[in-house]
């Protein structure tokens, strides 16, 4: 197949490249760098059947071209993060939404497979656990801006759907929390690579509330798995959930990154006004029930908490050293 993949200089998105370049696949990347690393997509750079675009989903005439001769498209491109949403909700309500609109009407005047990223966040609070897919949204007021990144995907997702009883060929993933070697930086809110460099560097590990919401982290191999299942068409008009059902709080997952790095810092806490001001809420857990994605697309995330941080933490230490870029 000839793949389009949004986003392909991110952490989710350098690693898929990769893994569907080994087999077989020809891929065309579009990133506007704007988050992502053009550095994260080596080797695939000089592969024979790679073309990097640098560019933007927002730009509708560079995608008419790019995907005019592709068979698919993975939409990864998006505006995350709780940076973002707490400083700047316009930007992530728009660039979401708007890039979203464009792969969909574009991929449906040409009859373009699309696999569409969404998130965990979209379930907000719901305090029912395990997430299936059926599970229902509770979010927080519209005043607080922490929900507009939920509410965007939620959108994008109403506009697959939408594109599906018209015929589009799409499915929808959300992710659950996905981490690994390249993953993003602490600056958009990710948890595992802050406190793994933070333990590297000998800083306090800062955990923001008290610490005891739990959430299930997925090792991006297994992340990876699932996207890719999700090319068949059978599941077409289909959402799954791509996660590991393993829990584990803010705390113990602190504790853990701290003695396997053997580093002396202090786990500390935070309040969130401190970071957030009064425009954030956290959630108290997020678990996904993944059995609809085991039966039906055979998904098995296999990675253990314990070797996916292990493995994490051994590339962010050639990282830190300089070793590795």
């Amino acid at each position: 197949m000839k793949i389009l993949i949004t986003g392909a200089a991110g952490f989710i998105g350098s690693h898929l490249v990769a893994q569907l370049l080994a087999k077989g696949h020809t891929i065309i990347s579009l990133d506007n760098l704007s988050t992502g690393e053009k550095a994260y997509l080596e080797p695939s750079l000089s592969h024979v059947n790679h073309t990097f675009v640098y560019g933007s989903v927002l730009d509708r005439s560079l995608l008419i071209d790019l995907m005019d001769s592709c068979d698919a498209v993975i939409h990864l491109a998006a505006v995350l993060g709780v940076k973002n949403l707490v400083n700047n909700p316009l930007k992530v309500i728009e660039g979401n939404i708007d890039g979203t609109k464009n792969i969909l009407e574009i991929a449906y005047a040409k009859r373009i497979k699309v696999v569409f990223a969404s998130t965990s966040e979209v379930y907000g609070k719901n305090e029912k656990i395990p997430y299936t897919e059926d599970s229902d949204r509770i979010l927080g007021p519209a005043s607080k801006n922490r929900w507009c990144y939920a509410t965007a995907k939620a959108l994008d997702e109403h506009l697959c759907f939408a594109y599906a009883e018209k015929g589009l060929p799409v499915t929808i993933i959300r992710y659950f929390n996905a981490y690994g070697p390249r993953a993003q930086t602490s600056d958009y809110g990710m948890v595992i690579p802050k406190f793994i460099k933070q333990a590297l560097k000998s800083q306090p590990i800062t955990v923001y509330g008290d610490g005891t919401q739990t959430r299930s982290f997925t090792y991006i191999d297994d992340t990876v798995q699932g996207t890719i299942l999700c090319l068949d068409n059978r599941w077409n008009g289909e959402v799954f959930n791509i996660g590991r059902p393993e829990e584990i709080s803010i705390n113990e997952l602190a504790a853990k990154i701290k003695q396997i790095c053997q580093s002396h810092s202090d786990i500390v806490h935070i309040p969130y006004e401190e970071v957030y001001g009064d425009k954030y809420e956290d959630t108290k857990q997020r678990v996904p029930d993944i059995t609809k994605s085991e039966q039906l697309l055979q998904f098995n995330p296999s990675t253990s908490i314990d070797n996916g941080l292990k493995w994490t933490i051994e590339w962010y230490k050639k990282t830190i050293d300089g070793r590795e870029q």
